[in-house]
């Protein structure tokens, strides 16, 4: 039973713009540009654009290893989904608060944390965090699990 569940839970995991972001993080492109360029073109956004919009939010905010890349990518995928573009569309704000509270919140209870250095166990903004992190191929294995659950959840938000 709870395989079902599970199953049910991360199938959008396993849709177009996942594989699409994995893929795009495979070819060089960081997980903030992987997540947010796989779903420009549904949002009208061009994937140059795109690409260049979400190139420092990676590595925890440029090497930081703050929020995740992941996540930053989907906060902005909602942003773009559903933000307000007149000054007074204050259900816009709202609606759009509420839908990144629930991504983050499903994203944190699937994973244990938001932040890039936690969720990696190494500081990627250090050259010692960086080598371990390169050692145990932890940008490999993880990120991409990161990067999956981020679409995944966006696929079914937005």
């Amino acid at each position: 039973m709870p395989q079902q569940s599970r199953s049910k839970k991360t199938s959008g995991e396993h849709g177009p713009r996942a594989n699409r972001a994995i893929g795009l993080f495979r070819q060089g492109y960081n997980c903030s540009q992987a997540v947010l360029a796989a779903f420009a073109p549904r949002l009208g956004l061009e994937r140059d654009k795109a690409f260049r919009l979400a190139q420092s939010f990676g590595a925890g905010l440029a090497r930081l290893g703050e929020t995740c890349g992941a996540v930053t990518g989907a906060l902005m995928v909602i942003g773009l989904k559903y933000g307000k573009v007149r000054a007074k569309d204050d259900a816009a704000k709202e609606k759009t608060y509420r839908l990144v509270r629930e991504f983050m919140d499903r994203f944190r209870s699937r994973h244990g944390s938001l932040r890039c250095k936690a969720l990696l166990g190494h500081d990627i903004g250090s050259a010692h965090g960086q080598r371990l992190i390169k050692q145990n191929k932890l940008h490999d294995n993880l990120c991409p699990k990161f990067i999956r659950t981020a679409a995944g959840l966006l696929e079914k938000i937005i």
